[in-house]
């Protein structure tokens, strides 16, 4: 249905809702101003907003999705692990535990998360071609959290998680319901606002820029290149719609 909306959504709200993607597009300009200082703001947004009040629950929402996958003796991938929240709901402990950013400063900070467990870890730093340095076949879960809305051409990632995942290997994790009416409503009142108060960012651009794939497409994708175990929503679990959500939570399989 989020497309649907999307279409009879008139321009001016589209672009308050989900930012001005005609005129910006949706991959990032590295040289634009409004993304310099974005690179500079980031972490003190990400923890004001997404690890601090609704921005919390609503990522905890997604994290629970662990409760329905048994990591013990695994080999796990995670891409874009973050402050490594997501911790407390890990069911069992993985064999080897590998984590992924295209940020070293990020990485760090998952790395202090680990430090305090009983997890063995490795740090992969990816590159501008954002090849994964793993073997064909060598994982048995991947786990994504509020990543794959980032991911710009979305293929390219998702190509590389098939390669590494063994057959019948499972790829888990949540994203925002980003393409979304309650999505682009909350973002409205919460991050957006918060960005207009505390940098001088045309926040159209960050929307396109940092959220370049909406939930439905994502999911679509996600059906192409895997076989669905489950998908629920929330905080309306019985409504897949994601016009009525804000986050979306998946099991894959591998083909």
């Amino acid at each position: 249905m989020g497309k649907y909306i999307r279409k009879l959504t008139p321009q001016y709200i589209s672009n308050i809702l989900w930012g001005n993607r005609k005129l910006w597009g949706l991959e990032i300009r590295e040289n634009d101003s409004c993304w310099k200082e974005w690179q500079k703001q980031y972490k003190n947004f990400y923890f004001k907003n997404q690890k601090s009040g609704i921005g919390r629950i609503v990522n905890n929402a997604g994290y629970k999705i662990l409760k329905h996958i048994d990591l013990k003796d695994k080999n796990i991938l995670e891409i874009g692990p973050g402050s490594m929240d997501h911790i407390k709901y890990f069911q069992g402990t993985p064999k080897k535990f590998l984590i992924s950013d295209i940020s070293s400063e990020f990485l760090k900070m998952s790395e202090d998360k680990l430090k305090s467990t009983n997890i063995s870890y490795k740090s992969i730093l990816l590159n501008s071609k954002k090849v994964l340095p793993l073997e064909n076949q060598s994982i048995d879960i991947v786990l994504s959290f509020y990543s794959l809305e980032h991911m710009y051409p979305l293929d390219n990632y998702l190509n590389e998680i098939f390669r590494v995942l063994k057959p019948g290997g499972i790829f888990a994790g949540s994203i925002p319901a980003e393409g979304g009416l309650a999505w682009g409503l909350g973002r409205m009142m919460t991050s957006r606002r918060w960005i207009k108060n505390n940098t001088t960012i045309n926040a159209d651009k960050i929307i396109c820029w940092e959220h370049p794939n909406f939930s439905d497409e994502i999911v679509s994708k996600l059906n192409k290149y895997f076989n669905r175990v489950k998908l629920y929503s929330w905080p309306i679990p019985f409504l897949t719609l994601i016009d009525f959500n804000l986050v979306l939570k998946f099991i894959y399989k591998k083909k």
